[in-house]
């Protein structure tokens, strides 16, 4: 069936110059319509859903107010971003989102000349906005400057930074909250406490502005209860101390009332915040009643919600959350802690089981970080729980605070490497090289399960820093050995393991590349070290290696420059050592996004990748 037939305001929406022609009497309709295709398309290819369904109204709002794209619109992280999307000249392109050479995942520049930035990390939207705001001013140009923020993204210390700025500033600059009352994960913060507080007696000076401008404010409190949830809530201290015009909450599924808003707030100078609340998923009862779950999800059933059936096996995010709910019944100073990661980590059954030693921090690395050091001062063995692509945000904690302190924290670094589907934003191509060169920090990577579950007992039981890395993905399949009452199996630190003796040719392969690495080695009858220890590297095995092979390749899934194999060339250069070496590895870290065997095959990191390396450098 054609688009015509279901979806005919849709079908008739090419940009947002049409969206600007339609009588708002049709806007409703085509709210509804978009809801609609929007199930429909993410059903296909999987996506994040839950956010965008709930900001439909919102977007059409902000793209029938202001003019993009002359008229910047800054989404934060971009989950929400689908709508904006469907309503930008992509609407045809929509399941292909996340798919290899389908639409990006979160707003691209290059994508389209109405994502004003590039997104994919919270809290940038506000500092991007703002110096999008002074630019104009410094032009001379009347082009407006919005950003669109959660009220997770706006947990992120980073928001509260550019807020302090603008509000000092006084530049036009409009903050528009919206308020799903859900993060990823359940939120943390400010907003769920405030909400509860008594509201103030009197309209703040701010809201006055606003509704002078709208009906009158007795039929305004008539519909009080279904639109404004308290236009004088405690959240406009917060936000008039730091220098905005504070207006809300409102209700953002009201298209009038938030197009009249956006309207008036339009004609206002200065920084400008309004606060509308939403509800995540709207309009599709599965995600309503659990928005976690289709916050990001795989394809499903367009009706029911059912999500395809997934692959067998355990993922390596499986097997940290069921290493830290058995090791914390063994050690009571384990303390978990994740910026808003608690699923994503693997954390929900911990978090579960010992609420009271499970801190989720929002969207705070930096704080994630020092609050560790802080509970390693007294005693406590924290586990922080992160993303590789997250943890570059507390880098500096990680040298300044842990490692220069030699405090006993655990990293367990999820996503490291290429992450497939969500793009270069969440992919980790670089903490090896960032973390390797960190003093007293014990740094692994596991070939397998039970690997994964060694390393954790291994950096756990250290009294020093020590952080494990590993992908988004299952792993090769090999059983995890159980521990002892005695305790969990560790390994020998700085100690790599020849998995395969060969000729001529040695592979020294870091984490997930030692699977790949042993086919290859089968078809060519080579060596394959599992390196399993970055930092403090087998100098010793390096050496022997060395000498007994005409050429050395190391394969990593990290950045080629600064990673796991430029330790080994430092080793073999330290020690007067020369051989035929390669690093193979991530030579282009940005790599689009696709399934992660997709881009592993780009990147040149599946057998066939490294056979060819190989092949060509022996021929």
């Amino acid at each position: 069936m054609v688009l015509t037939d279901l979806y005919p305001r849709l079908a008739a929406i090419e940009s947002p110059a049409d969206l600007r022609r339609l009588p708002k009497f049709e806007l409703p309709p085509l709210a509804e319509e978009i809801r609609s295709y929007l199930i429909e398309s993410v059903a296909q290819s999987g996506g994040h859903l839950a956010a965008g369904l709930g900001a439909v109204e919102l977007t059409i709002a902000l793209h029938h107010v202001f003019n993009t794209p002359e008229d910047r619109l800054v989404w934060d992280v971009g989950h929400q971003s689908y709508p904006h999307k469907i309503l930008t000249g992509r609407r045809d392109k929509l399941a292909t989102i996340r798919t290899r050479d389908g639409l990006a995942p979160f707003p691209k520049r290059t994508e389209s000349n109405f994502d004003a930035f590039g997104v994919g990390h919270a809290g940038t939207s506000i500092s991007a906005a703002l110096g999008m705001a002074i630019a104009a001013e410094r032009e001379g140009r009347k082009r407006k400057a919005v950003a669109i923020i959660g009220d997770g993204a706006l947990t992120a210390g980073m928001a509260f930074e550019a807020l302090n700025h603008a509000g000092e500033l006084h530049t036009n600059l409009l903050v528009v909250l919206n308020d799903n009352e859900m993060s990823i994960s359940r939120n943390i913060g400010y907003f769920a406490k405030v909400f509860s507080m008594r509201a103030y007696s009197n309209v703040r000076a701010g809201s006055k502005k606003v509704l002078e401008r709208m009906p009158s404010v007795r039929k305004l409190a008539r519909r009080a209860e279904e639109h404004v949830k308290g236009l004088v809530a405690p959240p406009s201290i917060l936000f008039e101390e730091l220098g905005f015009n504070y207006i809300g909450p409102i209700d953002g599924h009201d298209l009038s009332l938030l197009i009249t808003t956006l309207s008036n707030l339009k004609t206002l100078d200065g920084p400008q915040f309004l606060h509308v609340v939403t509800r995540k998923g709207k309009g599709f009862s599965p995600a309503e009643s659990d928005p976690v779950k289709f916050h990001g999800i795989g394809p499903f059933d367009a009706k029911t919600g059912v999500e395809a059936k997934k692959s067998a096996g355990i993922t390596y995010t499986d097997v940290f959350g069921e290493w830290i709910c058995d090791m914390a019944r063994r050690d009571e100073r384990l303390i978990a802690i994740t910026p808003a990661m608690k699923e994503g980590s693997g954390l929900q059954r911990f978090a579960e089981e010992f609420p009271e030693r499970h801190f989720d921090v929002g969207i705070a690395e930096q704080h994630a970080v020092t609050l560790g050091a802080g509970l390693a001062c007294e005693g406590l063995k924290p586990v922080i729980a992160i993303y590789s692509t997250f943890l570059q945000r507390g880098y500096d904690q990680v040298i300044h605070d842990i490692a220069l302190q030699n405090l006993p924290v655990l990293f367990a670094i999820d996503r490291a490497g290429l992450v497939g589907p969500d793009g270069p934003t969440h992919a980790g191509g670089f903490d090896l090289s960032f973390l390797r060169c960190v003093p007293n920090l014990v740094l692994m990577a596991p070939a397998d399960e039970n690997e994964c579950h060694q390393m954790l007992s291994t950096g756990f039981s250290l009294d020093q820093p020590s952080a494990i890395r590993y992908p988004r993905d299952k792993g090769p399949g090999v059983p995890i050995e159980q521990g002892t009452e005695q305790g969990m199996a560790t390994l020998p630190i700085g100690k790599a393991k020849i998995r395969r003796q060969g000729q001529d040719v040695a592979l020294l392969a870091f984490g997930s590349m030692v699977t790949p690495c042993l086919e290859v080695a089968d078809r060519i009858d080579a060596t394959v070290v599992n390196m399993r220890f970055i930092n403090p590297l087998d100098e010793e095995m390096v050496l022997r290696i060395a000498a007994e092979h005409t050429l050395l390749v190391t394969v990593e899934e990290n950045a080629i420059a600064g990673g796991a194999g430029s330790s080994i060339n430092e080793c073999l250069l330290a020690n007067g050592l020369t051989v035929r070496i390669i690093n193979h590895g991530l030579s282009d870290p940005f790599l689009p996004h696709g399934t992660r065997q997709d881009v592993l095959k780009e990147a040149g990191l599946d057998a066939e990748g490294i056979l060819r390396v190989v092949s060509g450098l022996n021929g």
